[in-house]
């Protein structure tokens, strides 16, 4: 056989063999991405914590006490049974309804929320009335059922930490979280479900829309909801200190 027709086979199975190693690759994505998805756990409403030390914030002497500090908007409202209601009419100018009864440093959370298709919204710890976005941080509320985790999805440190899991239910129907913030340390549990454990004090570099680093952030703020777009109920915020 002539030396060019030998390197002509050659090539031929190269080429093939090439071909055959991309299909190949590409199919198992394909397998990985669409059939053979990770399991997910099946998630469960926490219910609300009672007892010694626990606060309810949409208790009736307490309602007076949320407040929208941006401006004077009207924005929210909390109904007869104790369900916050924002209405989430526009996307911008980003509006909050804050707790300003009292500032918190380290405590558990409980809070409870329910979202219309497409809504956005968030729960923010430790947050400045003047600056509720760079001096706090938020734990993500936003309508993504079925869609994977990301940094920015259901449940995550908003920009920072990708939850293990997302626990999101379908839109209408109710999702708790259990937040635990001491000192460093955040935990939060959704629908029953450990998602994030992480430690603010080892994030010393700015990271995502911070110029500052998490570690720097105030250890001490007021708790606050985002109006981001999207009408959204919360209800059974409960509190304890640490």
């Amino acid at each position: 056989m002539k030396l060019k027709n030998v390197m002509f086979i050659f090539i031929v199975v190269l080429v093939i063999f090439g071909i055959g190693v991309y299909v190949g690759m590409n199919f198992f994505n394909f397998l990985d991405k669409y059939v053979l998805k990770k399991p997910v756990p099946v998630g469960e409403l926490t219910p609300a914590p009672e007892g010694e030390g626990w606060i309810d914030l949409l208790s009736s002497e307490n309602r007076v006490h949320w407040k929208n500090p941006t401006d004077d908007t009207d924005i929210f409202e909390i109904t007869d049974d104790g369900v916050l209601h924002i209405y989430g009419k526009s996307l911008y100018p980003l509006r909050y309804v804050a707790y300003t009864g009292e500032s918190f440093s380290d405590f558990q959370l409980h809070i409870e929320f329910r979202l219309t298709r497409g809504a956005n919204s968030g729960v923010f710890l430790r947050s400045q009335l003047n600056d509720p976005v760079y001096r706090g941080f938020e734990i993500q509320v936003l309508e993504d059922y079925g869609q994977p985790p990301n940094k920015n999805s259901c449940g995550a440190i908003y920009d920072i930490t990708t939850p293990m899991y997302n626990m999101s239910f379908p839109p209408g129907q109710w999702n708790s979280y259990d937040i635990t913030l001491k000192g460093s340390e955040v935990m939060v549990y959704m629908n029953g479900w450990l998602i994030i454990h992480t430690f603010l004090d080892k994030m010393t570099t700015p990271l995502g829309k911070f110029s500052i680093p998490y570690s720097q952030l105030p250890k001490e703020g007021y708790l606050m909801l985002q109006d981001h777009g999207g009408e959204v109920w919360y209800r059974n915020i409960r509190i304890k200190k640490l």
